[in-house]
């Protein structure tokens, strides 16, 4: 089942991604420009993220009641049907609101993550979450590239009509292929020992250590969505690449997070909370470095390179961090928290590409690497001061214990 759900992720993600580095390109030929394709190309990104912010942790107490296979197929559905309307959508005021009822109906990561959950062992979530995350930037390396390649030789109506076709068909393999679960009971375990997190009647995710985590997390998309509005118009000024190297820049920064995400899962197994936190600065740090790299040189395969570096980078941040909010939630309540994670993940993306393209297009489009550069030195500062100063730096829970 949980090869099952891969393949689907893989493929409806991946349809998703083929417009994704080209809507300000689109916007441009639809007319628009300077301060109007600065916003619409803001706005192009933030509608869908919103959308989700709003109705996620609604979508995921639905799916703890009901289940979450229902809440896969309404969101696989949802993403078809816009897709369709905006493969015949002209106006720019149109789309944005299709983008945004598109992010409102669907939400698919939150559900397939609840759904994994029920279906996997608890010693195994680490590897779980980078499993279902390699599926989806697997997806994005080769629905960016072929997105690109439809570009180059069609117009963008056959990018939205190919990915709607594809969500429809990762709905009906949800509802044929993958079994009914029932909604999860509280056990009487459960009921005498709860979850690290859950303290009396406080809403868990405001309790330790799953807040800190989620800043974190929230952190580390923001200076990672920097990039989004700016890239393809970054790319092609900077190097004057083709559509389809744009694609392939784009997609290789995932493809290093698919070659690294079940290392890094492994190697964080059995380690504290406060210890996968220091390693993780490390990691931020590490960014810092290569994207400041990024910015200074002009060489396109320096410039390849260093983004499927990164990707490698990425692969030990949003699993690890994840698998940990997840172990730190009680059973019956994964589809609720995981909701809250996936509204702060896309709430920090909405900051990011918000941020990213008022300075990069708004001001200076050449700079663009080196924000990228100063976020994440703010994210290592973010999490010093949450070990120094949180309850997570005492707590003992691991991403996750035991063998395959």
């Amino acid at each position: 089942m949980i090869h099952t759900l891969f393949v689907i992720q893989l493929v409806s993600m991946g349809a998703m991604e083929m417009s994704g580095p080209f809507w300000p390109l689109h916007l441009q030929t639809l007319g628009a420009s300077g301060q109007w394709l600065s916003f619409a190309g803001i706005a192009v990104y933030v509608g869908p993220m919103l959308g989700i912010v709003l109705t996620s942790a609604f979508w995921g107490r639905i799916g703890d009641r009901f289940g979450h296979k229902l809440m896969m197929v309404r969101a696989l559905l949802g993403l078809a049907l816009t897709q369709l309307a905006l493969a015949f959508s002209t106006d720019i005021w149109t789309i944005l609101v299709l983008r945004f009822l598109q992010g409102a109906c669907a939400g698919y990561i939150a559900p397939a993550q609840a759904y994994s959950v029920s279906i996997e062992s608890a010693q195994r979530r680490a590897r779980l979450f980078a499993y279902l995350q390699v599926s989806t930037n697997v997806g994005s390396l080769g629905g960016a590239v072929a997105g690109g390649l439809i570009l180059d030789h069609a117009s963008f109506f056959w990018i939205n009509t190919a990915a709607s076709v594809l969500c429809a068909v990762c709905a009906v393999a949800v509802l044929l292929m993958l079994p009914d679960r029932p909604a999860p009971q509280r056990t009487t375990v459960e009921a005498s020992n709860p979850p690290v997190a859950a303290v009396g009647s406080v809403p868990t995710w405001r309790s330790a250590p799953i807040l800190g985590l989620l800043g974190i997390t929230g952190m580390l998309l923001v200076s990672r969505m920097l990039t989004q509005t700016p890239f393809a118009l970054y790319v092609r000024s900077v190097f004057e690449a083709s559509n389809w190297v744009v694609g392939l820049c784009y997609g290789l920064l995932a493809l290093g997070f698919v070659v690294s995400a079940s290392l890094w899962a492994r190697y964080f197994e059995q380690k504290t909370v406060a210890t996968s936190l220091h390693k993780i600065a490390c990691i931020a740090a590490g960014c810092a470095v290569l994207t400041v790299i990024a910015g200074l040189t002009r060489d396109i395969k320096l410039f390849i390179a260093i983004h499927f570096a990164w990707g490698l980078l990425l692969g030990a941040t949003t699993p690890v961090l994840m698998a940990l909010v997840s172990k730190a939630a009680g059973s019956q309540r994964q589809g609720y928290i995981l909701g809250i994670a996936q509204s702060t993940a896309q709430f920090s993306s909405i900051a990011g590409i918000a941020i990213g393209g008022w300075l990069s297009l708004g001001l200076r489009l050449q700079y663009t690497y080196f924000y990228v550069a100063v976020s994440y030195v703010l994210a290592l500062l973010l999490i010093v001061a949450i070990l120094r100063r949180s309850p997570v730096a005492a707590t003992p829970a691991t991403v996750a214990a035991g063998e395959p």
